[in-house]
């Protein structure tokens, strides 16, 4: 089976995306592309049995009814737009709560965030993946999961934070190296270097390992208490075993 992970940035230029090959015990990375445009990333998820997008699939759905209520004349002025959690309800979707409870983590906010320039691209590529035949459910159940990389790597026990931008190319070779230690199946191929030089390749590697464990089922999915906002607002999936419990 083939997993694709899905680094995504408002532009190409920033964007990389890796194919997972997962047989005979173990996952190659059989393709790993930086520069991918929406044309790449559609081709790339229809080749996927799942496809782990790192970015979110949705806003919070107060955010939405807010922007709305606005555009209409409508705000309520009981919103509590002027107390810091009147505005954090605003701000961040259920999922991201979630992620902050089990993982202390605290996701960008989608609605008040740079992060939101992505997630506006990637609105348009779950646009483009219905006319392909490709279900999307933004929970996770369709063709396509939501996946945060350093989350897992957290919840992995490897290093999650200092390993980006150029200056910091040291601890992302180190962060590669570890990678590689933990999961001694996974085979990088010809990418090795290519890994230890991008954070933005290694992030897709991630998210590829990260929709492995939704496939298996060891990512949370969302209860049924949270299903619907997860099916308009996204939900990210937190891998719930380690590495080695991955090898097929």
């Amino acid at each position: 089976m083939l997993t694709v992970g899905v680094d995504l940035a408002a532009e190409a230029d920033r964007t990389a995306v890796a194919w997972l090959d997962w047989r005979d015990g173990g996952a190659v990375l059989r393709k790993l592309m930086r520069g991918a445009t929406d044309e790449d990333i559609l081709e790339a998820v229809g080749q996927a049995g799942k496809a782990g997008i790192d970015c979110p699939l949705g806003w919070p759905d107060a955010f939405v009814a807010f922007v709305s209520a606005h555009q209409a004349g409508q705000v309520d002025i009981t919103a509590d737009v002027d107390r810091r959690d009147g505005r954090r309800r605003l701000a961040w979707r259920l999922t991201d709560e979630v992620v902050r409870e089990q993982t202390g983590l605290i996701p960008l906010s989608v609605a008040a965030d740079r992060i939101g320039h992505a997630a506006m691209r990637c609105a348009g590529l779950l646009a483009g993946l219905a006319p392909r035949g490709l279900a999307v459910d933004r929970s996770g159940a369709g063709r396509v999961v939501e996946v945060y990389p350093a989350a897992s790597l957290k919840i992995w026990d490897l290093p999650y934070r200092g390993y980006k931008r150029p200056a910091n190319v040291a601890a992302l070779t180190q962060l590669a190296d570890e990678l590689l230690a933990a999961a001694p199946w996974l085979d990088l191929g010809p990418y090795g270097d290519l890994c230890r030089s991008s954070d933005d390749a290694l992030d897709a590697v991630i998210a590829a390992l990260a929709a492995w464990a939704a496939v298996r089922g060891l990512a949370t999915s969302p209860d049924p208490d949270q299903a619907d906002a997860a099916r308009t607002e996204g939900w990210i999936a937190l891998p719930k075993s380690s590495l080695s419990e991955l090898r097929p």
